[in-house]
């Protein structure tokens, strides 16, 4: 029995009396006609045809528009109505005249306000209203408004509306009906104890369902008898019952375990005619709410669809049920069916409906409301067919990565698939719209329909993947992983598919390529280059040319006995180092591709300028020993400032230069990293290394520390690839007083270790380029005679003008394989002249086969790639070699990298205080190899020297107790990095460590546990929703930070690799064109149109066209001045004021406002390029007062960083 407060009970219990309705004497429902305890002055009886001639839609988005179009294909008037959020959406102004309702209301509101609506119907003489689905569709109060104001309700009758529309009433007219229902309450749930009872009765799980409303709003399933549980579940619903519904009323129904969602499609007239049109499964759900609807359900029993169908009717027709309406049912594993609701209006998934039988279900429901009967319009239940298969998706801006929250944003980009097949029903998409979190996150219906299910899955398919939406999140890759789905594509889909399949969640990667790179191009023509600058010079508007050739017939005939790589794939690993030392040509290393560009313009070389010359190279060089083209510097400075990957970069490259053997650096037990790291992240390395394609390791440890050269010759010996082990030269071997450590003996004693270790080739590896010529023809004979069947391999650099002197010595002495960069990037900083030298042996028996026009092309091709990195040429102040080399021996890369630097900390005026603090840092650490990292290291302690002006040993020590020194040189100090060969410089080491324990007795990474790459992987992928490869865990384990800032940086701007040099650099200017490669086959055509003015946020709208669309691109102007802040600045002398010590990136605060913090406790870290700067308290103890940073924020020198405020005990 229904309640006394309940509204109902006044309809089912006045005693007021109205004249019987036609079929329906047997109804209680009808014997009177009270509608919230008034009177209702109409009868139910067809009213008189009315010839609707203009309509109202009380709705808004894509069913307004779905209803404007019937209107207007019936020759009715369309009005509309828009809230205030509603300005700029389409619906606005697809109908003949739309009118503002609800200011100053919110969003919601507006379109509940009835009486609004109402007026500006009766002043437009409107003759129907048609309430679409939501809002106000199953109002009773509003339709009863509608009709009391002479205007036609395109929907059943308040009296339906009323008893429809709340649930408990409804499930009594289905038991009055005969149809079965799930065990339930009767009447509103009002406490715990009417839970508690009911799930007692009818066991767990139950669910609770809101009285006064579907869409799975208020719904919570209850799995077992916890009363906190219950509670929590009670109230929750409650609260969004009431928020969506107005009404918290709750009931309560036996939970069916894993149904079919099933729903019968019905349409009845005045006169209490019925008919269905057949069923739908709307079985894919997530949190009770559809997402995609399937006609006719698959695989449905035909006598189960025969009696739910007639069920339906029954229904209906109890109620004498007027217009479109669904019926609903649940069915269970066992095929038993039980009534859970109807719906009385047009449905989301009206469209599949009608689609199978060809009835426009809107102008149905308008025909209807005019008075017409179903005969009338031809809707007979025998000639209600099916025809095909339909499916609708609703595509949402929601992220099903985060739960499907919605996503909110301006579409950026919006293109749909149509052709044969498929129906879009929308609204406000296009290009430009603002998509607000107002309303429901629906933004477009597809519909695809075909002669069966699976047709119609593949032609849906079709669609979404030809659909691009930019700008905000959708389900699409949601949608995409479902219809995918061997188990929906066959049909057998129930509400739990899902939750059982949590694989549909994971989104295949959507490129979202072109989109994101003419962000990046945007962004950059706005707020200037993705990295920073050493110099002021622009790239100019340039290509380099190369010569044309016919790669691909080079490529069929790579497997020739002319070039290294097939000698060592076909001959094995003892006839390749055979073959060497047999050879009476002098063999070359062409460094261009790596150390040549690192010296020279500061490893900012990129892989696209790479990849155009590769085929040049594999053609007419294949005489080449190897190429130097990877590790190194390389390996970091890809992602770190040029945004890509160097596995990627190795990987097209071998794929264009099959035929010449690769060749990288790695540094010993540091792989390509700047410390040691636990011995199976190096390992992994190496092996990686190899599968991607190169074939000879260059391995050498900047301290010439045995423990670590041992552990890299090992690890890169597993691999099968070339073993190549390189002695770190420095000193003077012919310098014969008693304290110098690096005489000859040294290394000599060191080869003979490095090839008893097992090395396969022996590399004299001179980064400064200060073996003269006296010394190299003394070291060069002695270790070909002590190693008369071991590879020589020479590496140097030209910095002190005398590289190719040693060059020519090294061949002289029977070196067998010469470092050498081509001529347009040799000289300085970098390797020998490749020309020159080949020039210089060619009257000699250890001439070469280069054709030296062969060189002149490629040397060409550089000098005008060359122009491309202006921003970083060396030559820009670096115009000579210099003799100076043999004082401050600062590395050939490194030279170049710190002059860079200097610019980049300001320092550049002091670059001569630099060198000389070089040759102080130096002595302070005990004259060690200047090879990286340990040049790094003295590099690092020199910079910080000048920026503290600190400029003799004495300043350094006096002061050592109180600074906070680089983070390099304290790992150093450590032990980290090995030990020096002449020790550790124990009094400025005790100063630096202060109380650190250090053990330094055995090779560093011996004491660091195995790394977890299977952890790393699934955190990568909680961070990233990326998949990580072999490569990608281990470059992310050599640099944690550096990787995934680059992982988030493309996931932001996508393959930025593809860009043309000075379009990465420097954006487009107005006008300019550029083409972009995707891939084979896929080019844009981008042009920069035009730049907007930047408004009061900061932001500034770009106009690019893209393959000639037009797209408008919003960023923020960061150079705007109106928007910039500058920080305040550190109190010099005041050592609670921590200021920034050089310019640069905060790359991790380690405290929070309020801490306690003591004397040495580390408070930030400052980057600046590859150098990082420890910020310890400088006081015994102090309070963390403000922080006015943040991570990754960029700071000049002497801004504020850290305010902290004295103790008690200061």
């Amino acid at each position: 029995m229904l309640r006394r407060k309940n509204p109902l009970y006044f309809l089912f219990n006045s005693g007021y009396k109205c004249k019987k309705s036609q079929n329906i004497s047997n109804s209680i429902l009808f014997k009177n006609e009270i509608f919230y305890g008034k009177k209702y002055k109409r009868c139910f009886s067809a009213s008189p045809l009315k010839n609707i001639k203009t309509i109202l839609v009380a709705n808004r988005g894509e069913i307004a528009i779905r209803i404007f179009r019937a209107a207007n294909e019936m020759s009715i008037k369309t009005v509309g109505i828009y809230s205030e959020a509603d300005l700029n959406q389409s619906h606005r102004v697809k109908a003949d005249e739309s009118y503002l309702v609800g200011k100053n209301l919110n969003p919601v509101a507006a379109y509940l306000s009835a009486e609004e609506i109402i007026k500006i119907a009766k002043d437009r003489n409107v003759d129907a209203i048609h309430p679409g689905y939501g809002f106000l569709s199953e109002s009773a109060e509003f339709a009863s408004k509608c009709i009391d104001n002479d205007l036609i309700f395109v929907g059943p009758t308040p009296k339906t509306l009323l008893a429809m529309g709340e649930k408990v009433a409804a499930r009594q007219i289905a038991i009055d009906s005969g149809v079965p229902v799930i065990p339930g309450t009767s009447v509103a749930v009002k406490s715990l104890n009417d839970i508690t009872e009911f799930g007692g009765k009818y066991g767990y799980p139950i669910i609770l369902k809101a009285a006064h409303g579907g869409g799975g709003k208020g719904m919570r399933v209850i799995f077992k008898d916890d009363i906190e549980e219950i509670e929590t579940n009670f109230q929750s619903a409650t609260n969004e019952a009431l928020n969506s519904f107005g009404n918290g009323d709750l009931f309560i129904e036996k939970y069916i375990k894993n149904p079919r969602h099933i729903e019968i499609q019905i349409l009845g007239d005045k006169q209490g005619n019925v008919v269905h049109l057949h069923e739908r499964d709307c079985s894919v759900q997530r949190r009770h709410q559809k997402v995609i609807e399937i006609a006719p359900a698959p695989h449905l029993d035909s006598k189960l669809k025969k009696i739910m169908t007639e069920q339906a009717i029954r229904i209906a027709k109890r109620v004498n049920y007027e217009n479109a309406g669904t019926v609903e049912f649940l069915v269970d594993e066992e095929g038993n069916h039980f009534f859970i609701e109807v719906n009385p209006r047009l449905q989301v998934e009206h469209t599949v409906t009608e689609e199978i039988t060809g009835i426009d279900l809107v102008q149905s429901q308008i025909n209807i409301a005019d008075g017409l009967l179903l005969k009338d319009l031809s809707l007979i239940q025998n000639n209600i067919n099916i025809n095909g298969s339909a499916i609708q998706c609703r595509l949402t801006t929601e992220d099903s990565t985060k739960n499907f929250q919605p996503n909110a944003g301006i579409l950026e980009v919006f293109r749909y698939g149509l052709g044969m097949g498929i129906r879009l029903d929308g609204a406000s998409s296009y290009s430009g719209c603002r998509i607000t979190s107002h309303y429901d996150s629906l933004l477009l219906k597809i519909i695809s329909k075909a002669k069966n299910h699976e047709m119609a899955c593949q032609k849906m398919i079709r669609a979404i993947n030809e659909t691009r939406i930019r700008g905000v999140k959708t389900n699409i890759p949601f949608l995409l992983n479902v219809l995918k789905n061997e188990q929906f594509i066959k049909g057998n889909v129930r509400t739990n598919f899902i939750d059982d399949n949590p694989d549909l969640l994971i989104p295949q990667l959507q490129k979202n390529r072109a989109q994101k790179l003419i962000k990046f191009i945007v962004n950059t023509s706005v707020n200037g280059p993705p990295l920073s600058l050493a110099t002021d010079l622009k790239s100019p508007k340039i290509e380099p040319k190369i010569l044309t050739m016919d790669h691909q017939r080079y490529l069929v005939s790579k497997k020739t006995t002319k070039n290294w790589r097939y000698t060592l794939k076909e001959h094995g690993m003892k006839n390749f180092l055979k073959k060497i030392r047999q050879e009476k040509k002098i063999l070359i290393t062409d460094t261009t591709m790596r150390d040549a560009h690192q010296s020279l313009l500061a490893t900012r070389v990129r892989t696209f300028d790479l990849l155009k010359i590769a085929p040049f190279v594999s053609q007419n060089m294949g005489e080449l020993f190897s190429l130097e083209n990877w590790g190194g510097a390389t390996f970091d400075v890809a992602y770190r400032f040029l945004h890509e990957d160097p596995w990627m970069r190795l990987t097209k490259l071998r794929e264009l230069i099959p035929n010449i053997p690769f060749q990288m650096l790695i540094r010993g037990s540091s792989a390509v990293g700047y410390s040691n790291y636990p011995d199976n992240v190096v390992e992994r390395f190496c092996e990686e290394s190899y599968n991607y394609g190169i074939d000879i390791f260059r391995i050498f440890d900047a301290l010439n520390y045995m423990p670590n050269m041992i552990f890299g010759i090992e690890a890169c010996g597993k691999t099968g690839g070339v073993v190549e082990a390189a002695i770190s030269f420095t000193g003077d071997i012919l310098d014969k007083s008693p304290n110098n450590r690096y005489n000859l003996e040294y290394y000599i004693n060191l080869a003979k270790q490095i090839v008893e270790a097992g090395t396969h080739i022996l590399c004299i590896k001179d980064m400064a380029g200060i073996l003269r010529p006296e010394s190299s023809k003394i070291l060069f004979t002695e270790l070909r005679n002590t190693f008369p069947d071991i590879p020589l391999h020479y590496h140097t650099h030209d910095t002190a003008c005398v590289g190719l002197i040693n060059c020519l010595i090294a061949s002289e002495c029977g070196v067998d394989i010469i470092d050498l960069a081509i001529d347009s990037m040799s000289g300085l900083t970098s390797q020998p002249c490749m020309g020159s030298f080949i020039k210089c042996l060619s009257d000699t028996d250890r001439k070469t086969d280069f054709n030296l026009n062969v060189l002149h092309a490629y040397s060409n091709y550089w000098e005008q790639a060359r122009q491309l990195y202006a921003p970083f040429e060396c030559c820009t102040t670096l115009k000579s070699g210099t003799s100076e080399a043999f004082d401050h021996e600062i590395p050939g890369g490194q030279y170049t990298n710190l002059h860079f630097q200097a610019h980049s900390l300001g320092l550049s005026k002091n670059f001569d205080k630099i060198k000389k603090a070089y040759m102080i840092a130096n002595k302070l650490l005990m004259d060690v190899p200047k090879v990286t990292p340990i040049s790094k290291v003295v590099g690092d302690l020199a910079q910080f020297m000048v920026n503290n002006n600190l400029m003799t040993e004495k300043d350094v020590l006096k002061q050592a107790h109180t600074l906070s020194f680089p983070d390099s040189l304290f790992q150093f100090m450590k032990g980290e990095m090995g030990i020096p060969p002449n020790g550790f410089n124990e009094d400025f080491r005790k100063n630096i460590l202060k109380d650190t324990i250090v053990n330094d007795s055995v090779r560093p990474g011996v004491n660091m546990a195995p790394f977890d790459f299977e952890k790393l992987k699934e955190q990568i992928y909680i961070d990233h929703e990326f998949a990580a490869k072999k490569s990608d865990l281990v470059s992310c384990a050599l640099y944690p930070s550096v990787y995934n800032e680059y992982l988030e940086y493309y996931k932001k701007y996508g393959p930025v690799c593809l860009l043309d040099t000075r379009s990465f650099f420097f954006g487009l200017e107005e006008g300019e064109s550029i083409e972009i490669e995707l891939e084979k086959g896929k080019m844009l055509q981008v042009q920069m149109l035009s730049k907007g003015i930047t408004d009061s946020t900061g932001n500034i709208e770009c106009f690019v066209r893209l393959n000639g669309e037009t797209r408008c691109i919003t960023i923020p102007n960061l150079k705007d001045k109106k928007i910039s802040t500058k920080r305040a600045k550190a109190i010099k002398g005041d050592p609670f004021s921590i200021g920034a010590i050089m310019p640069g990136d905060i790359l991790s605060i380690n405290v929070s406002e309020g801490d306690v913090v003591r004397k040495g406790k580390k408070l930030l870290t400052i980057s600046a390029m590859k150098m990082e700067n420890s910020i310890t308290c400088p006081v015994d103890e102090a309070i963390v007062e403000k922080i006015n940073i943040v991570k990754n924020s960029n700071v000049e020198s002497g801004d504020l960083l850290i305010q902290l405020r004295s103790t008690d005990k200061n």
